[in-house]
């Protein structure tokens, strides 16, 4: 036996029957050009072409009916819904597209299945009804609304029809009806015409019927692709239609049974292949293929079969240019190409309202089909736009606000893409078209790199008509939001298709696809439990034991339509390549299909199983080092010489990859918008705060009445404040309403503590406030002048003391400022970096202007108020009895000193080079 087309072409020759009176009639309509080829390749004479024909095809012949598109039925369903009897309130649209699919789904099975719709629908009804609130005496209006609905089943079903046949249109459960009630007609009208069947293997009762009668009154004859195997083991899934087909049609009780095979126990090559995740298979698929152009120069019997619909762009990927022949038949679903992105950016930020989060504006400036509408001669305005919004940080912008920032160069498509919908569809609609034509515009330029897109772009357009013409036409559409859900219903059903030689070279489609079709090799993608098969789910209202009842399909039967079209692809073939992904992950339990287990344990076949990992190349855990070079070293010195804070040292202390990125090289992380006000912010605003308050007593003693007196102005002072810092952001509301409140006790709790320190007796005079400071360090040891400088928070005198402060408003705890050994103070950034940053302070003060001694430094903690003013302490040793100096004597800033210059003559070390450290 050679290709099951080409022998049932040589059959119906033998029979000497002539093509032009054949109707043939496949699972699928690609199949009929591999009919066609099949019959010019064997016929010796010139004929008129038969009339090919898909199932579907046939059956809408037969039913006289035409069948409505997915888009449109739904809405006139919703018409028919609204004017059932039997429902008092009723759903709006969008409930309603939620679950009238559903509905629609079962009335489909129902119909294709000839169930009597009034026992299955009523009887769903009586269920649901005992299962809830029957016994309920008094129901509530929601009991009421619930049974009322499944009550109303039949009712919707019923009036959808009639609505449906007053227009000669129908859903394809519908044609499979009338075409069974229109079976008698045809074949009184159709007697001369020969029907030829070929291919199936799961009928619906509709199709069982009319294949049936037609082969009783000797109009057809129908040709099966079953392998013995499959056949005689009552058990295997592969077999079970057919089985039941070959024992039940009492046509068969007097005609023979064509065809079974013996080809599934020929020798094979078989390969189950594990890859770790989707992509892993995609990359395997290129090499095997590349693999198999290699050894045959061309794959015009190759086929890739693709297990998952979301794999067809990594696998076209991973094909190559190289490849000449491919024909893909599958489409790709619009919902994987960038537009649909887009869609859901602009209507994730039209739905929420008429002011747009920054989040979502800049979602959609940044996407990469309308950041190239916003190019111009000074540069993107879409990158200046999104940097102003940082800038500024603005949180929530308006229409106006985006024409200001973008200014007038492109204000036709900021008004396009930021003028509010208003809960108008119609509108929506005709802006999205719009954005469809500017797009297409833009890309026509460069026709030829951009043909997939325009492509894409087309189908948009020409679903946009269909829904405009359906809202016109039914008023039901009343809501943007009803519009995205429509709009994510149609996507998914609305697929790109691909243009090749269907009749050469590489073949890449689905299973479905692949019905009739044989190929000496296949590679199949996918094959994992609930993908092949798809499992225990589907989407109806029909529970699973009632549709066991009325003889509707299960999982059960789906596993068994898998089961079959898996294994015949394999029958005929010669190499089989079965891809699986191994990887166990949230959606993936790695776990290979049950179909390549029963292949094992039938011990028939011997395959070979392979795990393909993916090289991964040892990472070496040592850290990055960057090599010092004159350059570098000369760039430092110059830093140096204008000017280093302790700030920056500490970096190098903390991590010198950072030190030369931010300080030497000045490279800074992007700027974003803050949106909950940030620590530094707080901090600064804090200071920004204390320093106009306490600007006033500079060089005077601190009096309480005064303090108290401040306190009524520190609520404007720091709106104020959090006003530039934190320049365009709302304050008015959740966590940065919170942050300013505490950013007010903060201070009010500071200036508590300074009053109640006066009225304890203790004498505070301000020296200096938020004081910069800067002075040239003469260090031999290094080579030349150094500049130190900083910005000291506070220095005061306590009680006739000097103290250098720095606020903190994080928690700052006495340990933090205690040191034991001197040497720790420049490695141990976590533990010592605030006493360098307070003995730094007072270093430069004492450099720049001389200090008294002894004198203090140390910490005020806004987290921490309750523990003072924490001071530097030196101690002699860990532990409970050490001595501990709270004093800074012109030695501790001299063993300071050694330590400071040793940290940079370390930097300037042309030998140390800049190691990273962990974080």
């Amino acid at each position: 036996m050679g290709h099951f087309i080409e022998d049932v072409i040589n059959d119906i020759q033998n029979q000497d029957i002539n093509f032009d009176e054949i109707t043939f009639v496949l699972p699928s309509k690609r199949a009929g050009l591999f009919v066609l080829k099949a019959i010019s390749k064997l016929s010796e004479s010139t004929g008129f072409a038969p009339v090919i024909l898909s199932i579907e095809e046939f059956i809408a012949e037969l039913s006289q009916l035409h069948q409505v598109a997915n888009s449109e039925l739904l809405f006139r369903f919703y018409s028919s819904y609204l004017s059932s009897e039997g429902i008092k309130d009723h759903d709006d649209f969008e409930t309603f597209m939620g679950w009238g699919q559903t509905l629609l789904n079962d009335f489909n099975e129902i119909d294709r299945y000839l169930v009597d719709p009034d026992k299955v629908l009523n009887y769903i009804s009586a269920i649901k009804d005992l299962d809830h609130w029957s016994m309920q005496h008094e129901q509530t209006p929601l009991m009421r609304d619930y049974t009322a609905f499944w009550k109303s089943l039949y009712s919707l079903y019923e009036t959808l029809n009639t609505d449906l046949l007053d227009d000669q249109m129908g859903y394809q459960g519908m044609l499979y009806r009338e075409a069974v009630n229109n079976l008698e007609n045809y074949i009184q009208n159709h007697s001369d015409r020969h029907h030829v069947f070929m291919g199936f293997n799961a009928l619906n009762n509709a199709e069982s019927v009319i294949i049936q009668e037609l082969l009783i009154n000797e109009m057809a004859e129908i040709y099966w692709d079953i392998d013995d195997h499959f056949l005689s083991h009552k058990k295997h899934s592969a077999g079970y239609f057919i089985r039941l087909i070959k024992d039940q049609w009492r046509y068969y009780d007097q005609h023979p049974f064509k065809w079974t095979h013996d080809l599934y126990k020929q020798d094979k090559d078989i390969q189950f292949i594990g890859t770790s995740s989707q992509i892993g298979q995609a990359k395997y698929v290129g090499e095997l293929v590349a693999q198999l152009e290699e050894e045959k120069n061309r794959l015009d019997n190759t086929a890739v079969l693709l297990g998952e619909e979301g794999l067809l762009i990594p696998v076209l990927s991973g094909l190559g240019e190289s490849l000449n022949d491919i024909n893909v038949t599958m489409g790709i679903s619009l919902s994987n190409f960038p537009f649909t992105s887009l869609l859901d950016s602009w209507f994730k930020l039209q739905l929420s309202g008429s002011r747009y989060y920054y989040s979502t504006v800049l979602e959609l400036l940044n996407h990469p089909l309308i950041y190239m509408l916003f190019e111009s001669d000074i540069g993107n305005i879409s990158k200046s736009v999104s940097d102003e919004i940082r800038k500024r940080n603005l949180t929530f912008l308006k229409l106006k606000d985006m024409q200001s920032l973008a200014g007038e160069s492109h204000s036709e498509l900021i008004d396009l893409l930021f003028s509010p919908w208003n809960n108008n569809p119609l509108f929506s609609l005709k802006a999205i078209h719009q954005l469809v034509f500017r797009i297409k515009n833009r890309l026509t330029d460069n026709k030829e790199s951009n043909k997939i897109t325009l492509e894409y772009l087309f189908r948009y357009h020409e679903l946009l008509n269909s829904v405009e013409n359906l809202i016109e036409q039914f008023p039901h559409l009343t809501t943007v939001t009803a519009l995205f859900q429509l709009f994510k219903h149609l996507r998914q059903n609305e697929n790109l298709d691909f243009q090749g030689e269907p009749l050469a070279g590489l073949q890449v489609m689905g299973i479905l696809e692949s019905r009739v079709l044989d190929f000496d090799t296949v590679i199949i993608t996918s094959v994992n439990e609930s993908i092949l098969p798809a499992g225990q789910s589907y989407n109806s209202f029909i529970p699973s034991d009632v549709k066991r009842e009325f003889g509707l399909p299960s999982f059960h039967e789906k596993d068994a339509i898998y089961a079959y079209h898996f294994f015949r692809l394999i029958q005929r073939a010669k190499k089989i390549f079965l891809l699986y992904n191994s990887e166990t992950d949230a959606l993936n339990t790695g776990e290979k299909s049950r179909f390549l287990t029963m292949m094992k344990l039938e011990d028939i076949h011997d395959p070979k199983e392979i795990v393909i990992r993916p090289h991964i190349p040892k990472i070496e855990s040592d850290p990055g080092i960057i090599e010092k070079t004159d350059d570098m070293l000369a760039l430092i010195r110059e830093k140096f010489k204008a000017g280093v804070s302790p700030s920056a040292l500490l970096q190098y202390i903390r991590n010198p990859f950072d030190f030369y990125k931010n300080y030497v090289l000045g490279v800074h992380d992007i700027e974003q918008v803050e949106e909950v006000v940030a620590a530094n912010t707080l901090g600064t605003v804090i200071h920004e705060t204390l320093r106009e308050i306490y600007t006033p007593f500079k060089n005077k003693f601190l009096a309480s009445e005064k303090l108290k007196a401040s306190k009524s102005s520190i609520e404007n002072i720091i709106r104020r404040h959090f006003k530039k810092f934190f320049r365009e952001g709302d304050l008015s509301r959740g966590k940065n309403l919170i942050v300013f409140e505490i950013a007010k006790q903060y201070v009010v709790r500071f200036i508590d503590s300074e009053i109640d320190s006066i009225n304890k007796g203790n004498r505070i005079k301000i020296l200096g406030i938020e004081e910069n400071v800067i002075w040239e360090m003469n260090a031999t040891e290094i080579g030349f002048p150094v500049k130190l400088k900083g910005q000291i928070d506070r220095v005061d005198e306590f009680n006739g003391v000097m103290r250098v402060i720095d606020y903190k408003t994080g928690k700052v705890e006495a340990k933090d400022v205690h040191l034991i050994e001197w040497s720790d103070l420049t490695t141990d950034y976590k533990k010592y970096s605030k006493s360098f940053q307070v003995l730094m302070y007072a270093y430069i003060l004492n450099g720049n202007s001389g200090i008294n001694f002894p004198c203090e430094a140390g910490i005020i903690s806004f987290k921490n108020l309750n523990s003072g003013f924490l001071k530097f302490t030196k101690k002699d040793k860990a532990g409970i009895g050490a001595m501990k100096d709270v004093e800074i004597q012109a030695e501790t800033l001299k063993q300071f000193e050694s330590q400071l210059i040793g940290l940079m003559k370390e930097i300037l070390n042309p030998q140390n080079h800049i190691i990273e450290k962990p974080v």
